[in-house]
């Protein structure tokens, strides 16, 4: 029954496995429990309440769709970057209602399902060499090992350097690198279960250091009512909302794209011409995420980089995925304490995961330039644009012109002139 709900394999995973694997992805994606209202609750009309239901619920559908339907261990929820792009770009840069914004956000998920059922997004990467491929799972390790050193202060903002070491002697910084001696240590000794055990040491800690603030622990949920489906169709045929449209398919995609790619090449959960099992399915549930959120009120909802936590925690099928939507369920009545975790006591786990993903570089020719050259340049871009998918655009960019130039024709199909044309396009006129 399980494996025919889930796609688990009593082979190579465990129902505790699981269970756990996905307790430990829940708590690192968590913050945008937190975040989310934050962020949201800066525009008229849009209460910072209802926008924590409406988050948490878009992330139970996201996360019961992959797990019945994609039966992948991935964590969804509203994205971070599409949510700023949502707030700072389309609502206070452009001047638009953040009913225009939801707006566009239902049309990029319709489109998303339309897109997965050709199989378009399917073909899109199968089309990335395995070289990129690579990387791309190493690029995302720098990328969420830099989120969790930032979200702790350990690397700070610098004017002069762009980033600087933080305060490391006190605070959030002094423990996060607590933390992180302690979830290695345990790593190393190979405890079970050490990536959560991690953060709830790390939390605990955080206590008397005075940087873990208790919250409460129950609390009823807000109505999303004031949110729920509100949308500007009559606006759908304008310029302005084409180019929303096209930018959040553009970062959700290859987002998305990057994540599965990483995470699925990282876990061994590819076939051997490194095909991911699955993948239109688990777009599918993607898409549906996305067009359920717009209708809950919320942004671009997406599979999370963070699942890579509970992968490297051994979870490997769909049941990961549904232990995910049940934490956020329990999110939904048990905010306050879930809220009292603070950045710092994830950031460890971020770290150590960050190492993990680094295992797939190790595949890369790095003899051959015209392969290692563009992989440096997916796998760099990463964190210094904050960005899963300028690493892979740039990158793509960088194989088709590296290999043109040299001559390489035959390692170049259709599909990748088309991308990294249309890639080229995209930082043209977007």
């Amino acid at each position: 029954m399980l494996k025919k709900l889930f796609g688990f394999d009593p082979s190579n995973t465990t129902v505790r496995t699981e269970i756990v694997a996905g307790i430990t992805t829940f708590l690192t994606m968590s913050y945008i429990l937190a975040v989310n209202p934050s962020m949201f609750g800066e525009l008229d009309g849009m209460p910072a309440g209802s926008v924590f239901t409406s988050t948490a619920l878009a992330a139970i559908i996201g996360c019961l769709a992959m797990a019945f339907i994609g039966k992948l261990p991935f964590g969804l929820a509203p994205g971070m970057g599409l949510n700023a792009f949502f707030v700072y770009s389309v609502c206070m840069g452009m001047g638009y209602s953040w009913q225009f914004a939801l707006t566009a956000v239902l049309i990029e998920g319709l489109i998303f399902i339309v897109l997965t059922l050709t199989n378009v997004r399917e073909a899109i990467v199968n089309a990335i060499p395995m070289s990129l491929r690579n990387a791309i799972g190493a690029g995302i390790g720098l990328f969420i090992a830099f989120i969790g050193l930032k979200s702790a202060g350990v690397v700070v903002d610098d004017g002069a350097t762009l980033v600087a070491l933080g305060d490391i002697t006190s605070g959030p910084a002094l423990l996060a690198l607590i933390g992180l001696v302690i979830t290695g240590f345990m790593y190393i000794r190979n405890i079970p279960g050490a990536i959560l055990l991690g953060i709830i040491i790390t939390m605990l800690i955080g206590i008397p250091l005075g940087v873990t603030e208790f919250k409460g622990i129950i609390s009823a949920p807000e109505s999303i009512n004031p949110i729920f489906c509100k949308f500007e169709f009559d606006k759908i045929f304008t310029l302005d909302m084409l180019v929303v449209v096209f930018t959040f398919l553009f970062i959700d995609m290859f987002d998305t794209v990057g994540t599965l790619v990483g995470v699925c090449t990282k876990a061994g959960m590819t076939d051997e011409k490194g095909n991911i099992h699955r993948i239109k399915q688990a777009f599918m549930a993607d898409s549906i995420a996305t067009t359920a959120g717009a209708m809950l009120g919320t942004s671009t909802t997406t599979t999370y980089v963070e699942s890579a936590a509970g992968v490297a925690q051994g979870g490997r099928s769909g049941m990961t995925a549904l232990t995910v939507a049940c934490c956020f369920a329990a999110a939904l009545f048990f905010s306050p304490l879930f809220l009292s975790i603070p950045s710092a006591a994830t950031a460890p786990a971020l770290i150590i995961v960050g190492l993990l993903m680094m295992e797939p570089v190790k595949n890369i020719p790095f003899d051959d330039f015209s392969e290692s050259i563009p992989a440096f340049i997916c796998m760099i871009m990463m964190p210094l644009t904050y960005s899963i998918s300028n690493g892979i655009l740039l990158g793509m960019i960088a194989y088709v012109l590296m290999n043109m130039i040299c001559g390489k024709f035959k390692k170049l199909s259709p599909a990748m002139y088309i991308l990294a044309a249309l890639f080229i396009l995209k930082y043209m006129f977007i």
